[in-house]
């Protein structure tokens, strides 16, 4: 070692570690350092690539921005972009609500950076708790066993059926192949069941708004695997004759699957597996506030009954009868009996799963009923103070007013002109011009209030202002099924005439 830091400009300084006596000690060896060549392709030492030809190239095109421009385009975009630091998302069933920055810094703590490889014996404290929130979130829901591996609500979902399918078939009754899905249901649900390879049955609501009994009747039969049912429904009505219809199901040989992401109206105050629900998907970024995806990292535990426990993803983590030479308790993974197989890498998604079980702590059973009552107290409020037509009810933590002669996604368009996100639009197709809205249990009065002050003026404006909204925001009207299609992922391809 020398005392002084290398001059050889192939060093860079993340190649080099700093020592207490002032001396450098380089962490790379000789023969790596001559492999690295700075602001180019990594190169061997006769300057051949050990990349594919297809996978280099000779120079590399970037915009050429001082970096005063690039730090005011990301400032300005983050100001052109609407999140939930911004304001209320009142998106219905989507249950878009703030995330509580306490958690980002428990999943930003060292101790949380955990490989998934390591040994059991190196990792009892994230095995400990990955038990203890398969614990809580069992307890919440009414379910004896939960899987964390599921990396979103959608794959929680699939899960949940698969499992379903799984259970079936180890009985002997692999022929049922009929999935029912209330016309109320979230579209995941018909799209789910179609995914695992059943036929989708339709079933129709009521008059008022909920299962129409003498339909399920009807649509049950010796091939129906499950109904899969959100209570409360998408109206935000709860399902009053639940324990009939759960009858009904397991009378008929099927499961009854509870769709969670309407949970957030029930916590601490009913549970779907006292309902008679037999197998559920939590979705943890809408009732326990983790970040809600966009396409990232997200988690949707499955729970199921005891019958249904020995189908589940393998992983999973429990506590050992014998105890450590300490006397702690110890956690191991293991493989159920009749596991459907590995869903998700390891155990999932370990920080958001932190995140989620970080919520759930700090709340505890106090704070989780707080929030579902907060969470139906402010869709009421908010319902009572707009004047558009709310023809359901009564709801809980949602609700969905229609447009009347309006076109809802021209509501929600001018909405943004107000300075607010808009709800839901067109859905569920049972209200005509659906506005479905939640703005969770988050948001204050005056958030409110200033919510309904914009649903008020969009409802006293003529047709002609509605279609050529919005205009106070950074883009217009765009092309959204081109630019679902044909999205310009480049820089570049916006100079592309196509």
């Amino acid at each position: 070692m020398s005392d002084e830091r290398p001059d050889d400009p192939q060093v860079r300084y993340d190649q080099a570690r700093y020592v207490e006596n002032g001396e450098y000690e380089p962490l790379l060896s000789e023969k790596d350092l001559t492999r690295v060549e700075i602001g180019g392709d990594e190169e061997t030492a006769d300057g051949e690539s050990p990349l594919p030809d297809d996978l280099t190239r000779d120079s590399l095109e970037l915009p050429e921005l001082s970096e005063p421009e690039l730090a005011r385009h990301y400032t300005r975009l983050s100001q052109m972009i609407y999140g939930i630091d911004s304001g209320p998302y009142p998106l219905g069933s989507c249950t878009m609500k703030y995330n509580p920055k306490f958690t980002e810094d428990v999943a930003a703590l060292p101790s949380a950076a955990v490989h998934p490889d390591r040994s059991e014996g190196s990792v009892q404290g994230n095995l400990e708790l990955l038990y203890r929130l398969q614990d809580y979130l069992g307890r919440i829901g009414g379910m004896d066993a939960v899987t964390l591996q599921p990396p979103a609500g959608a794959a929680g979902e699939f899960v949940g059926i698969r499992v379903a399918a799984a259970y079936h078939e180890h009985n002997g009754e692999g022929h049922r192949d009929e999935v029912i899905v209330p016309e109320s249901a979230h579209g995941t649900n018909f799209a789910t069941a179609a995914l695992g390879g059943y036929d989708v049955v339709s079933l129709p609501s009521d008059d008022e708004g909920r299962v129409d009994l003498e339909a399920l009747e009807a649509a049950l039969s010796e091939n129906t695997a499950a109904l899969m049912l959100t209570n409360p429904n998408t109206l935000g009505l709860f399902e009053r004759d639940i324990t009939e219809i759960a009858e009904l199901v397991h009378d008929a040989g099927g499961l009854l699957y509870y769709d969670g992401a309407n949970l957030n109206a029930l916590l601490g105050r009913a549970r779907p597996g006292d309902m008679g629900f037999d197998v559920m998907h939590y979705n943890v970024h809408k009732t326990f506030a983790t970040p809600h995806g966009g396409g990232g990292p997200g988690a949707g535990p499955v729970g199921v009954v005891d019958d249904l426990a020995p189908f589940l993803p393998a992983p999973r983590v429990r506590q050992r009868e014998a105890e450590s030479a300490g006397g702690e308790p110890r956690y191991e993974r293991f493989e159920p009996d009749h596991t459907i197989g590995k869903v998700h890498g390891f155990y999932g998604n370990w920080l958001v799963l932190l995140k989620a079980f970080a919520y759930i702590a700090r709340l505890g059973d106090e704070g989780l009923a707080d929030a579902s009552a907060s969470a139906v107290l402010n869709a009421n409020y908010l319902a009572e103070r707009i004047e558009y037509d709310v023809p359901y009810g009564p709801f809980h933590h949602e609700f969905v007013a229609s447009a009347g002669e309006q076109d809802a996604a021209d509501v929600a368009k001018r909405m943004l002109d107000y300075g607010v996100h808009p709800p839901t639009t067109k859905w569920p197709e049972i209200v005509p011009e659906a506005l479905m809205t939640e703005p969770t249990e988050v948001e204050s009065k005056a958030t409110l209030d200033r919510l309904a002050a914009a649903f008020n003026a969009v409802a006293g404006e003529d047709d002609a202002t509605l279609e050529a909204a919005p205009e106070r925001t950074t883009a217009r009207r765009i092309d959204q099924t081109s630019a679902a299609r044909s999205p310009r992922l480049s820089w570049q391809a916006l100079t592309d005439e196509s």
